[in-house]
């Protein structure tokens, strides 16, 4: 039955991206994104971490959000890993063959290990110097961790949602479809992620207010990724073409060690859940065709 849902919010969803794009985006000269849409990418960006988190409390619309958590999940994933090796990869194999004459292979091996980098810089603060934790899964109150651990864990989130930020500040600054494409597969996974902060807050025995901060902060270094990077872009070109690998290499350990992986756990015997991760592979197409048309038609 589910599975009926999830097609009815891809067209809603695509009908929605048509309508926002043509009237945000098609205005503006189609070279680049400007300030003022890069700053409402963050703050909805922000929102969503916020409202992730809020979602707790309402018993109705709670109980209903985490029966759709999971295809969620799975769509999110789909949509993250289909910009990462379909765009941004791309994009950043573009930005080093101009910046170096490439005699060889052996001028991709630098921007490799940046991303190789981004991946291992994530899996150190996700979950070697933080406790371990599953994004967009509740801990139930009656197993209560410490207020440090939960701290630390959300610590630990801090880097990922930074650089959530300058991914979408990078991508729009090298190419400004690829910018929204991956600023909506950011927007994709904000809701578990502010339901995971938040439910690791209320099992440390903490009420909605430090929800509400802890949420806020989160949402708030996605923002501020954004605005340093566009920032420093601005003035140092160069500094595109070692962000974005790093940023890559993030949003790549996002879909596939943690999106991924809860996702196999959820699946079970509901195969739905994954075929969701396949739909949010089509839905990227979907949107990349709609940005095709929009922007350039």
């Amino acid at each position: 039955m589910f599975s009926t849902g999830i097609f009815v919010f891809c067209f809603y969803f695509l009908k929605v991206c048509d309508t926002v794009l043509y009237s945000v985006f098609r205005p503006v000269i189609m070279d680049s994104i400007s300030f003022s849409q890069l700053l409402i990418f963050g703050v909805i960006a922000w929102l969503a971490n916020v409202l992730g988190g809020l979602i707790l409390y309402p018993i109705g619309v709670q109980k209903t959000y985490k029966k759709s958590l999971k295809y969620i999940l799975a769509l999110g994933a789909g949509f993250m890993l289909a910009v990462s090796f379909v765009d941004v990869l791309p994009k950043v194999i573009e930005l080093w063959l101009k910046k170096e004459v490439a005699q060889s292979s052996e001028f991709l091996l630098f921007p490799m290990v940046l991303l190789l980098g981004g991946y291992l810089l994530t899996q150190f603060f996700e979950h070697t110097i933080a406790p371990h934790f599953h994004l967009g899964e509740e801990v139930h109150s009656e197993n209560l961790i410490s207020t440090s651990s939960a701290y630390t864990a959300i610590g630990g989130l801090l880097i990922h949602t930074f650089f959530d930020g300058v991914s979408i500040s990078a991508a729009a600054q090298v190419d400004y479809k690829v910018g929204i494409l991956v600023f909506i597969s950011v927007f994709l996974h904000k809701f578990p992620e502010g339901f995971t902060i938040a439910s690791m807050v209320l099992a440390a025995g903490k009420g909605r207010r430090e929800v509400l901060l802890a949420n806020s902060l989160v949402g708030l270094t996605t923002l501020l990724g954004v605005l340093i990077f566009y920032f420093i872009g601005a003035n140092v070109g160069v500094t595109v073409a070692y962000a974005l690998p790093v940023a890559c290499g993030v949003t790549i350990y996002v879909a596939a060690s943690d999106l991924i992986p809860e996702v196999n756990h959820h699946a079970g015997k509901r195969p739905l859940v994954s075929l969701s991760v396949f739909a949010g592979v089509a839905l990227f197409f979907l949107v990349h065709y709609i940005l095709h048309l929009v922007l350039e038609g």
